[in-house]
């Protein structure tokens, strides 16, 4: 049987590239997506047979159909949607975000985790055999907010019921979809968390972060699952975050 068929999006850097490298290890073949092309040649390089680099903004319908026409041309199915790509947004209070940055950050985290899983459960839902998998960064602000980060926090609660309605939804074609909640993996993107953070009572602190790779290992048991099996939310954090109980 062939190797399987992924999409990984925000896959030129951090957690996407780590996510892609080792979907690639596992012998998947992929299509990397993220708005530079240079990031993404550079995750692709030594994969040439089966990592397909396509630049894309996730917030803009007609690059995301491209992304997925150009990945189906090129392998004529898809089995794994890792819905990555996204920001931080800005930070203030709510007084403070101006609206253009509340819709910049709505746009790339939530509609740009919508387009591309509309595009996928087409696929998934026509292809013969039929069926696929979709996989959401939520974030641990799925769950509980940083403080002046209403704009991201909202978004990555919102993937919570695009996670939820799309597993409803798929059930009929075989299509599962799950999410994975992050907290403190060591990326650039959250390199300030190590050197001080903000937290609820407006102190600076530190905090723990863990590598990587773990989370690339838990989106490989996820998307490994026979599709009559779901992991529906896994959360994994640094043991020390200031995230359970009071801090």
């Amino acid at each position: 049987m062939p190797d399987p068929v992924a999409i990984v999006t925000g896959a030129g850097s951090g957690l996407g590239r780590v996510i892609a490298a080792a979907l690639l290890a596992d012998g998947w073949r992929v299509g990397l997506a993220g708005r530079r092309a240079e990031p993404l040649a550079a995750t692709a390089q030594g994969h040439d047979d089966a990592a397909l680099p396509v630049p894309t903004d996730v917030a803009d319908p007609a690059s995301v159909a491209a992304l997925f026409g150009a990945v189906v041309d090129r392998w004529s199915r898809l089995d794994l949607l890792v819905n990555n790509a996204g920001g931080f947004g800005p930070a203030g209070t709510p007084d403070e975000i101006g609206v253009d940055a509340w819709l910049a950050t709505v746009d790339t985290n939530l509609t740009g985790s919508f387009l591309c899983a509309r595009e996928a459960f087409a696929v998934m839902r026509a292809q013969r055999p039929g069926g696929g998998r979709i996989i959401n960064n939520g974030s641990i602000s799925a769950h509980a907010p940083r403080p002046g980060s209403i704009a991201y926090t909202a978004t990555k609660h919102a993937i919570t019921g695009l996670t939820k309605s799309l597993s409803l939804d798929g059930r009929p074609f075989g299509i599962a979809c799950g999410q994975i909640d992050i907290g403190n993996a060591a990326t650039d993107m959250t390199a300030g968390i190590a050197t001080g953070a903000r937290q609820a009572d407006g102190s600076v602190r530190p905090e723990p972060t863990f590598d990587p790779v773990h989370v690339a290992d838990a989106v490989r048991y996820m998307a490994g699952l026979p599709l009559d099996a779901n992991v529906q939310f896994l959360t994994i954090t640094a043991t020390a975050m200031p995230f359970i109980g009071r801090g």
